[in-house]
C-alpha cells in the first residue's frame, strides 16, 4: 500500500487556472454533430431550431468554456460559404476524411453560433488553411463579427442575423503537418503569418489567433513558428501574429496501428495508458521551454486544442466515425491530464478533450433519443470548480507509488488544489489497479471549515455507462475524511479519482 502526504500551503497562490483548459472540440465526424448536437427542428427529440436541448442540459452543468468546430481535418475541407442561407439551398459536399460519407451543410456557422449561446459557451472556430483561400478565412472574421455596412455584413444579415456576434479564438490552420496540408515547418509559419494578417479585429472583437502547431514532441515544428511570431517594423509597435499555438497529444496503450479495445483491457494494458497519459507533463514542458526562449513573459499561450484516449472504435461501427465507449479508465486518463495541466497554467491557456459527443473521449453518448454520461464527463463535472481559480502548489511525499511500465516510470499518486472565492478544492488520483493508498492532507497557512468528498470508481476498470446501466459509473459522496492536526487523512481506493471541498477560515 502506497503511503503519501500531500503539502499544500493555502496561502501562496499560483498562476490561474484558466476555465479554457476544460474546453470540448465537435468535429463534422460520425455522430458527433448529426445526431449528437444537432436533431433537426423536425426531430421528435426535444430541441431549439434543431439542436438536441438533453445535450445541451448535460453540457452546461460543466460550465462548458469554449466549442471548437468544424474540425479537426474537417476544417481544412470546410468552406464555410456552403453551411449558410436556406438549409434546403446548400450545396453538399463528401467528408472525405471521416467515412467518406455525404455533408449537407445543415449545420453551418449560424447554427454553430446558436448552439454555443444555448451552451454560454465561446465559439473557438478553426479556419481552412488547407484548401481555402486567405480571403475566404478573412470574409468570414468579417461575416462574423464586423458591425455598420460591408458586403459581409450585408450577407449576414440577408441571412437572418443584424448584430455580429462575439468571436475571440480563432484557429489558423489544423495539423497543416497532416491532414491540414501536409506542409513543412517553414511553409506552415509562412501561411500562418499571412492568414494571421487578414484575420482582422473588427471594432472592438479582438481575435485571439492559434497557429497550427505540433504533433507530440515535435519541438522543432514549435521553434519554427516561434522564430515566426512578431511582425517588427510593419507598424509603429511590433505586435505578434498569432496570441495562441496549439499541438496535439492523445493517449495510446500501444501502437497507433493497434489501438486496442476501449472496453476488453487487462492490468498491463492500462498501466500503459496511464505512463502514456503522464507523458504529457514533459511534452508540456518541451514546448514551454522552447517558447520560453522567444516569449519569455509568457504573452503567447500554449494550446493543446485535442487530447484524449484513442481506441479501436466499436465492433459493428463505421471505422471512419471514431465511436468509442469510455471506461473507467479513460475518466483517470482525464484526472491525470487535468492535475498536469493545472501545474502549467502558466503557459498553458487551452485545452480541448477530443471529442464532446459520440466520438473519441467524449462526455456524452447518444443513440436515438437516448442519452448517456461517461465516466469522463463526471471527471469535468467534479473538476469544474478549478475554472478560472488561482492554482495552489501540492507537493506530494510519497513511499511505493510508483512503478516501472516499459521503459517509464508512473506516478501512481496524482493530484492538483486551487481556490477561489473562498473555497478549497483539492482532486486526487489513485492510479493504482489494485492496492489502496494512505494519504494526508498537510494543509497550511490558513484553517479549513467543514470538509465534504465526492469519488468516482467501480468494481472494475472496464465499467462503463450504457443506456441500460447508465450509473455503472457515476459520483458517490466519500465518507472516509478524517480531520488531523494537520488537515485531513483519507485512504483512498484502488483506481479511483477524488474530490475534497473545503472552506477557507
Amino acid at each position: 500500500m502506497a503511503n503519501a502526504t500531500a503539502v499544500i500551503n493555502l496561502d501562496i497562490e499560483g498562476p490561474k487556472i484558466s476555465r479554457h483548459l476544460y474546453g470540448h472540440f465537435a468535429e463534422h465526424l460520425g455522430r458527433c454533430i448529426y445526431g449528437g448536437f444537432w436533431v433537426g427542428e423536425d426531430s421528435p427529440i426535444p430541441n431549439e431550431g434543431g439542436i438536441r436541448l438533453d445535450v445541451v442540459e448535460a453540457l452546461r452543468a460543466l460550465n462548458i468554456p469554449n466549442l471548437r468546430w468544424p474540425g479537426g481535418c474537417f476544417a481544412d475541407e470546410y468552406h464555410w460559404k456552403d453551411g449558410i442561407g436556406p438549409r434546403d439551398q446548400r450545396p453538399r459536399m463528401v467528408n472525405t476524411h471521416w467515412g467518406n460519407v455525404e455533408e449537407n451543410n445543415h449545420f453551418g456557422t449560424h447554427e454553430f453560433m446558436a448552439l454555443c449561446e444555448l451552451l454560454g459557451a465561446e465559439p473557438y472556430i478553426s479556419g481552412n488553411m488547407g484548401s481555402g483561400t486567405v480571403q475566404e478565412m478573412s470574409e468570414w472574421v468579417e461575416y462574423l463579427t464586423r458591425d455598420g455596412d460591408s458586403p459581409m455584413v450585408r450577407l449576414r444579415k440577408a441571412n437572418g442575423r443584424e448584430e455580429p456576434w462575439r468571436v475571440k479564438f480563432w484557429g489558423i490552420g489544423n495539423e497543416t503537418w497532416g491532414c491540414g496540408g501536409n506542409m513543412r515547418a517553414e511553409y506552415s509559419a509562412d501561411l500562418s503569418r499571412q492568414y494571421a494578417t487578414y484575420c482582422r479585429d473588427h471594432g472592438d472583437n479582438k481575435l485571439y489567433r492559434i497557429a497550427s502547431g505540433a504533433t507530440d514532441a515535435d519541438y522543432k515544428w514549435t521553434e519554427t513558428l516561434m522564430q515566426q511570431i512578431s511582425c517588427f517594423g510593419c507598424e509603429a509597435t511590433p505586435k505578434n501574429f498569432f496570441q495562441g499555438l496549439s499541438f496535439h497529444y492523445y493517449t495510446l496503450a500501444g501502437p497507433w496501428e493497434a489501438k486496442g479495445s476501449a472496453t476488453v483491457f487487462d492490468t498491463d494494458d492500462y498501466y500503459r495508458t496511464m505512463a502514456s497519459a503522464q507523458k504529457i507533463d514533459r511534452i508540456i514542458t518541451g514546448h514551454s521551454t522552447v517558447m520560453d526562449c522567444y516569449d519569455p513573459g509568457r504573452t503567447v499561450g500554449l494550446v493543446l486544442d485535442e487530447w484524449g484516449t484513442w481506441w479501436d472504435v466499436e465492433p459493428g461501427t463505421n471505422p471512419g466515425f471514431l465511436y468509442q465507449q469510455n471506461t473507467l479508465r479513460d475518466a483517470l486518463v482525464a484526472g491525470t491530464h487535468f492535475d498536469i495541466f493545472h501545474r502549467h497554467a502558466d503557459r498553458l491557456y487551452m485545452a480541448n478533450i477530443a471529442q464532446t459527443v459520440n466520438v473519441l473521449q467524449a462526455m456524452v453518448l447518444t443513440d436515438g433519443d437516448a442519452l448517456v454520461l461517461t465516466p469522463t464527463y463526471h471527471v469535468f463535472e467534479m473538476n469544474k470548480g478549478h475554472q478560472d481559480a488561482a492554482s495552489l502548489a501540492v507537493h506530494l511525499r510519497t513511499e511505493g507509488a510508483r512503478r516501472r511500465v516499459g521503459d517509464a516510470e508512473l506516478d501512481t499518486l496524482s493530484a492538483s488544489a486551487s481556490v477561489k472565492d473562498g473555497s478549497v478544492l483539492i482532486s486526487l488520483s489513485n492510479l493504482d489497479a489494485e492496492e489502496p493508498a494512505e494519504v494526508t492532507l498537510d494543509l497550511r497557512g490558513g484553517s479549513i471549515g467543514e470538509a465534504t468528498a465526492r469519488i468516482l470508481t467501480a468494481d472494475g476498470l472496464q465499467a462503463h455507462n450504457t443506456a441500460a446501466n447508465p450509473a455503472a459509473v457515476r459520483p458517490r459522496p466519500f465518507d472516509g475524511l478524517k480531520a488531523t492536526g494537520q488537515g485531513l487523512a483519507l485512504t483512498l481506493p484502488p483506481h479511483s479519482f477524488l474530490t475534497v471541498q473545503t472552506s477557507l477560515g
